[in-house]
């Protein structure tokens, strides 16, 4: 008789039992997901939107409307070459950036270096793992990093935030937006499953992002402003932009 597999005892067990259904090219969000972005992140010459160092248009909102004051702490969660991350420095946050690319957080270094930028520490690891980042932070920001996640690894985002995000804190993400114009996969949840993929990311709409994360005060949900070439601000009609309160 041949042995049985019988090792779940735990939600993280679950978790990574699902994380197993994906094909492995499909990975953009476990350690085993940093060749994937150190590639991604190596060619900087490429065409990518969000390779400018420019901050999100929605940031620079959020603080010139006094919606995030500056002054505490801050996590940029996935925060790749650092753009929104020196930003968050400029408004006097003190900020961490994660991510899992060691390339990208070269090229985040640099830029720190070369504006002078202080109150930043980028971190190489997997924001989700226990000790990777310690809070309570002012602000959690997000841009581009939750819609890469499968549709399980959402009970994981929630229990970060719930562990790192202070009382009164705020969060705010910006995720592929569904419909006319929007990027990132339509299919239902089970679908990606049965497929073993995420077809690049996931797409949300205004009523999704308000459900998944129920336990937070909704400040601002929108689309993100377009943004011209020579704009100081970076902008893409196809990503939703939101604003969460945790109340204290």
């Amino acid at each position: 008789m041949t042995g049985t597999d019988r090792g779940i005892r735990t939600v993280e067990d679950v978790l990574a039992l699902l994380d197993g259904l994906f094909a492995p090219g499909a990975d953009r969000w476990t350690e085993g997901g940093a060749d994937w972005w150190d590639g991604f992140y190596g060619d900087r010459d490429r065409p990518v939107p969000f390779f400018v160092p420019k901050p999100d248009e929605n940031l620079v909102s959020y603080a010139a409307r006094g919606l995030i004051k500056g002054g505490g702490r801050a996590l940029d969660l996935g925060c790749g070459p650092g753009r929104n991350t020196l930003h968050l420095a400029s408004l006097g946050y003190e900020v961490d950036g994660v991510d899992l690319s060691a390339t990208a957080l070269r090229w985040a270094e640099e830029r720190a270096r070369e504006t002078g930028t202080a109150g930043v520490r980028f971190r190489r690891g997997n924001a989700f793992a226990p000790g990777t980042v310690e809070g309570p932070y002012d602000l959690v920001y997000d841009s581009g990093c939750f819609h890469h996640l499968p549709p399980h690894r959402r009970v994981s985002y929630l229990a970060l935030l719930d562990r790192v995000l202070a009382p009164g804190g705020t969060f705010a993400l910006t995720a592929f937006a569904a419909g006319e114009g929007g990027m990132g996969s339509e299919r239902p949840d089970a679908d990606l499953y049965r497929a073993g993929a995420l077809e690049g990311g996931l797409a949300y709409t205004d009523a999704d992002l308000r459900a998944v994360f129920a336990d937070l005060t909704p400040l601002e949900v929108r689309r993100m402003r377009a943004e011209p070439a020579d704009s100081p601000r970076f902008g893409e009609s196809f990503l939703w932009t939101a604003l969460f309160r945790r109340e204290p």
